[in-house]
């Protein structure tokens, strides 16, 4: 264990912030993850959600997100190692974001459940 000096726990908080903050700011991806977010969020309140579809959706929200910034962490590192096209990138590469795509495709499904039952009953009802 080395003898550096942890930060502050509010310093170590502001360095996260800045990560996620910097995902947005360049990674498409997570900017969709955005959209999405805030359109599940509005039809959340337009379809009065119960509290425990509100609790998936919070929890998909997350685990989405996360695995993005998880994934952009993964490209930025194996982009530090080596800008050559090699076998053992692709695969790192590839995979984690075969991860954020799983979790997307999971969320999307779950969403239907939620949503389209409402808003089929909405146009019929």
């Amino acid at each position: 264990m080395s003898g550096e000096k942890k930060p502050p726990i509010w310093k170590s908080f502001g360095y996260a912030f800045e990560g996620i903050f910097t995902c947005i700011r360049k990674e498409r991806n997570m900017k969709i993850h955005c959209v999405m977010t805030l359109l599940v969020i509005l039809a959340g309140f337009i379809f009065h959600i119960s509290a425990t579809e509100w609790c998936i959706c919070l929890t998909l929200f997350g685990l989405v997100m996360a695995l993005e910034l998880v994934n952009t962490a993964v490209e930025a590192v194996v982009d530090l190692v080596t800008s050559e096209c090699r076998p053992l990138a692709k695969i790192a590469k590839d995979t984690a974001a075969g991860a954020v795509l799983i979790a997307a495709i999971m969320a999307a499904i779950a969403g239907l459940i939620i949503f389209l039952p409402k808003g089929i009953a909405l146009f019929l009802g």
